[in-house]
């Protein structure tokens, strides 16, 4: 379970106030106008922000004080990180040792996550010579190698089409169930939503104003500022 016990940060003029819970095991999306500090959110919970008050916990663990490098926790981003000079196999070994000495049982976990995403055949191949899909399960076969309960991600799929978007939802999905990890992501998409996430959480203005089991969230009619952020979005029934 992620908690955030009254956290707050400020960014510019806007004061952030989570408290929260995300289950353990959970696959939460978290969805709302922009500005709005979902991927402050993340930041919190990864480490790369540190909240002015409150405390951030990870499985009961109080990890407010830690470094991004020292928390349980592995993060996607939009930008997918992979380095031109390298080899798909060697950007997935970053995951394990950014010195690149891996012994044979992490290399073996690095062949092993290739195949899962996807990329045993195309593992030395440089990111120039595959798709913009591929570079993203090159990213998401890293965070599987670092072997983190915690995996959030920060609208990783936002430059890809309908069907790869899809395709990338179904094998986080996939590991995520498989590995039993507690998912956060961040996506301006409803429909990755519906399609991945057990729960979904609106937020605006630097609250989290509800989080529900995702089809719950989206036939609620109690929130205006949800209904406005969704517009005439008519998307598949819940």
């Amino acid at each position: 379970m992620i908690t955030l016990d009254h956290v707050r940060f400020r960014y510019e003029e806007m004061e952030m106030q989570f408290d929260s819970n995300f289950p353990k095991g959970s696959f939460t999306a978290v969805i709302g106008p922009s500005g709005g500090g979902k991927s402050t959110l993340l930041n919190l919970i990864a480490g790369f922000e540190s909240p002015e008050q409150g405390r951030v916990l990870i499985g009961g663990v109080d990890v407010t004080q830690l470094p991004p490098d020292q928390r349980p926790v592995s993060m996607i981003f939009q930008d997918n990180n992979v380095f031109a000079h390298l080899d798909l196999w060697h950007n997935v070994a970053l995951g394990v040792s950014p010195s690149l000495r891996l012994d044979a049982e992490q290399k073996a976990r690095v062949d092993a996550a290739l195949v899962e995403v996807g990329l045993g055949a195309l593992m030395h191949r440089k990111p120039g010579e595959v798709s913009g899909g591929e570079r993203q399960r090159v990213a998401v076969a890293r965070a599987l190698v670092r072997d983190r309960p915690v995996l959030l991600l920060d609208e990783p799929f936002a430059a890809l089409g309908p069907a790869m978007r899809r395709d990338m939802l179904d094998l986080v999905k996939a590991m995520q169930q498989a590995r039993r990890l507690t998912v956060v992501m961040v996506t301006h998409q409803p429909e990755d939503a519906l399609a991945a996430a057990t729960h979904t959480a609106y937020l605006e203005t630097g609250h989290i104003v509800a989080l529900r089991p995702t089809a719950d969230l989206f036939a609620a009619t109690d929130m205006p500022g949800l209904q406005a952020y969704l517009g005439d979005w008519s998307g598949p029934k819940v």
